[in-house]
């Protein structure tokens, strides 16, 4: 089985380098070949690698030592076990998916070659992280997503907006990864391995372990690495406040918004967690810290969601309160249902996505949601499968995201760490809020009056509306010109992530969360928090689960979202314009995002343009240049005139100072003589 997990790992390599390096001889058809042809191994590989683990084949081992340091080994190895073949099915079927996509969407772009590289070299990138078997590996896999993030978000590097976008992904990651590099070296320098395993079985050895930050305050030694690793997953899985560069990042392709926010690189950060469930169970504070995050962001990014008018930014928005939920689930040590909700969320989030690219390919790349309407009946499978996709997020019964939200709300509740009530009901509000915007979003593209045909359109002159397509000249519908449905290579995958987005919540609940799907792979203390357990006890089935939906308070908090988007956006659209008026502080505050851009310019940019000006003024041009280069060329001037005046040329002037230095000279010979 090994060749398969290196045909699973490194296909979409060899894809990415055939169309990065070789492209241009390959010629369109034949990158997109070569690249989908590597990822489209690697799902096999991993559909092949998932049904080996469910037979009972799980795998542990090094492919090859890297370098050995002290007696650290630093290996590349693969660690194969459930929670491993689940992420390389969903990651490889959502990237196969994305790349399908890609065919159509970025037909007419001159990047089209190198967008298939950075697209396959990223699936290689996260497939290596999900593989991983010691921290050396996965923190190789977290930089790499993040550096080809970077390159796809900014890969139309000719729109300012995009470069400032993938700078603002990269530096805050770079916070975020600080913080998990300090939590890989605690693990270093404490646990003496890199590997899992070794770190896993030497926890709780280490459980009552205190070490000195500063001062002579005590800290535990495990609160501590959790929380450095938890900050990496803040910037990888865009938590409070570390959130901020993932709605700018839609400034990159459609396709990549569907690949790195659905099911790749936003998941990284709840996966990492989830696999070291055996370091977060012995520390209530760490997971304190996780579930008051987590809900502080499905709670309030959900809120920002609500006054968005860009098609990807609702998304974008609704994918950061998602990750809020998962987040959340594993704060309450349900860390199962957080695996679970995503991969429905994967398939979901992925559908909505690549929808709202087949809407702006519609409308010609008009992105302004007040531009659309009545889209249902001239893009249906769009409409469809869109449709779908927002049952599947709201929590609709029988759909995908209803089984893993439904969970996720009752971990809460059933959760004893410290801050679970807040987070019970930050998400229970969520459910509205998720239903309100989602909704909005729909009604508003789909239903209603057409408005692209009407004069003064916000598309092109607002300043909230992106342009996501800069190789067309021409953006949005034309004068008596109408959206059309997408071609078959953008609308096969909709409805292929369609299907999973209904079924794929009753197929796996029952083993993911009441089976023994994870067992021995995820670790929960049932003794000190009992959340999972209660949670198998009172599941009786999907059917009886949903069924059971119909009479909960988040359904019905669901209902009341949907209908009021529905009177406010298709019965009285006077509704909105007024409470925004009425609202004038609060829509402010939710139109600037919490002012938390303007604070990181304010305190962060400027605070570090200050000190590197400080730097500058003071220590390079007075210290540097004005006392060791300037002072010391001074210091030589001053001594090089007083040298001068003794240099006169004359004869008469030698001899005087000649026989003044032999007086001196004796004198100090003589004198000594004489005293005796």
């Amino acid at each position: 089985m090994k060749t398969v997990y290196v045909f699973a790992a490194f296909a979409p390599l060899v894809g990415a380098i055939l169309a990065g390096l070789f492209g241009h001889r390959l010629g369109r058809t034949g990158a997109h070949r070569a690249a989908i042809a590597g990822v489209a191994v690697s799902f096999l590989a991993s559909i092949w690698v998932f049904v080996d683990v469910l037979g009972g084949n799980t795998f542990d081992g090094t492919l090859y030592q890297w370098a050995s340091v002290g007696g650290i080994s630093m290996e590349i190895g693969f660690l194969i076990d459930t929670l491993t073949a689940t992420m390389m099915c969903v990651v490889t079927f959502v990237s196969l998916m994305v790349h399908i996509y890609t065919i159509g969407y970025m037909a007419d772009d001159p990047g089209y070659q190198r967008f298939f590289a950075y697209i396959s070299l990223f699936t290689f990138s996260m497939m290596m992280l999900v593989m991983a078997n010691n921290f050396l590996q996965l923190f190789f896999g977290w930089e790499a997503v993040g550096l080809v993030s970077y390159l796809l978000i900014g890969f139309w590097y000719t729109k300012e907006s995009a470069i400032h976008a993938n700078l603002k992904a990269f530096l805050v990651n770079r916070v975020g990864d600080f913080g998990f590099i300090l939590g890989i070296g605690l693990v270093l320098a404490y646990f003496g391995s890199l590997d899992y395993q070794q770190v896993f079985d030497a926890a709780p050895s280490l459980a009552s372990t205190q070490i000195n930050l500063w001062g002579a305050t005590q800290w535990s030694l495990l609160t501590v690495t959790c929380i450095c690793l938890f900050i990496g997953a803040m910037g990888k899985s865009a938590q409070f406040p570390l959130h901020v560069w993932l709605p700018d990042s839609m400034e990159g392709p459609t396709p990549i918004s569907a690949l790195i926010h659905a099911a790749t690189m936003v998941t990284a950060g709840i996966f990492m967690v989830a696999r070291m469930s055996p370091l977060f169970e012995l520390s209530d504070t760490a997971l304190g810290f996780v579930i008051v995050i987590g809900a502080i962001t499905a709670l309030f990014m959900g809120f920002l969601g609500i006054v968005q008018n860009d098609i990807k930014r609702v998304v974008a928005y609704s994918t950061l309160s998602q990750l809020g939920y998962m987040t959340v689930a594993l704060g309450a040590s349900a860390y199962s249902v957080a695996i679970f909700h995503l991969m429905t969320h994967a398939f979901f989030k992925a559908l909505l996505f690549l929808g709202a690219g087949s809407v702006i390919i519609g409308m010609h790349h008009d992105q302004d949601m007040r531009n659309m309407g009545g889209l249902a009946r001239y893009m249906p499978i769009t409409w469809i499968t869109s449709l779908i996709g927002t049952l599947a997020l709201v929590g609709t019964p029988f759909f995908a995201g209803f089984y893993s939200k439904e969970s996720i709300i009752e971990a809460a509740h059933l959760a004893n760490v410290p801050g679970a009530q807040f987070a019970y009901w930050a998400v229970l509000i969520g459910v509205f809020v998720t239903s309100f915007y989602s909704f909005r979003m729909y009604f508003l593209v789909f239903h209603g009056k057409p408005r692209w045909d009407e004069p003064g359109g916000h598309g092109h002159d607002d300043p909230h509306a992106f342009d996501d397509h800069p190789a067309d000249e021409h953006h949005g519908l034309a004068p008596g010109q109408k959206p059309h449905e997408s071609p078959s290579v953008v609308t096969v995958p909709l409805i292929l992530l369609a299907i999973p987005s209904v079924i794929i919540g009753a197929i796996a609940i029952g083993p993911m969360l009441a089976g023994g799907y994870f067992e021995g792979v995820i670790h929960v203390d049932a003794a000190s928090h009992p959340a999972m357990t209660e949670i198998r006890e009172a599941y009786h089935g999907w059917l009886a689960m949903a069924l059971h939906g119909f009479q909960t308070v988040p359904f019905w908090l669901m209902i009341a979202g949907a209908v009021t988007a529905w009177f406010f956006y298709l019965v009285a659209p006077v509704v909105p314009a007024t409470i925004k008026r009425l609202a004038g502080p609060v829509y402010t505050l939710l139109d600037q995002k919490y002012y938390l851009d303007r604070f990181n310019e304010v305190v962060f940019a400027a605070g570090a343009r200050l000190l590197g000006r400080g730097l500058w003024k003071g220590g390079d041009q007075a210290l540097i240049d004005g006392v060791a280069v300037n002072g010391s060329a001074r210091l030589v001037g001053w001594g090089a005139g007083v040298v001068r005046l003794l240099q006169t040329g004359r004869i008469n002037n030698y001899a005087i100072t000649m026989i003044v230095g032999v007086a001196v000279l004796l004198m100090f010979v003589v004198w000594p003589l004489l005293a005796r």
